[in-house]
């Protein structure tokens, strides 16, 4: 699986489609573009070859402490690993959508924390992808 890095990329995604939707996250797609051209003058593609490309999105809005952010981001890339094979190549964009209220989970990043995260990317995945792997335990 390859990751998003620039923005262009991340903004192709998200002016595609959204795949699936749960409470706190959605989930973006679009189909490669490998050749990329304005008028007669070739440009740099935006993919370099075909893959399942991933980028996560856990703005500061909706995460305010960067290691809460991180620690979701760690979970939406441990998650779509498992389903990698589902996904389909295209590019792929995890977006939080909504924070996760902090009366509920006071810690920055906590096991309860993690395992809500984790098991809403499931069901975001599973919705997306007609087939799917059985949800892992632990």
């Amino acid at each position: 699986m390859q990751r998003l890095k620039t923005r262009p990329q991340f903004q192709a995604v998200l002016s595609g489609k959204t795949l699936a939707r749960t409470t706190h996250f959605a989930l973006h797609r679009t189909d490669l573009v490998l050749e990329a051209s304005v008028g007669d003058v070739p440009q740099a593609p935006l993919f370099s070859h075909a893959a399942v490309w991933l980028g996560a999105m856990v703005p500061k809005r909706w995460a305010k402490r960067a290691v809460t952010r991180n620690a979701i981001k760690r979970q939406i890339y441990n998650v779509s690993a498992q389903f990698e094979p589902h996904l389909g190549l295209g590019a792929h964009v995890v977006r939080l959508r909504a924070g996760f209220d902090r009366k509920h989970f006071v810690s920055a990043t906590s096991e309860v924390l993690k395992a809500a995260v984790r098991a809403e990317l499931f069901n975001l995945f599973e919705r997306a992808c007609p087939v799917a792997p059985a949800k892992a335990q632990g």
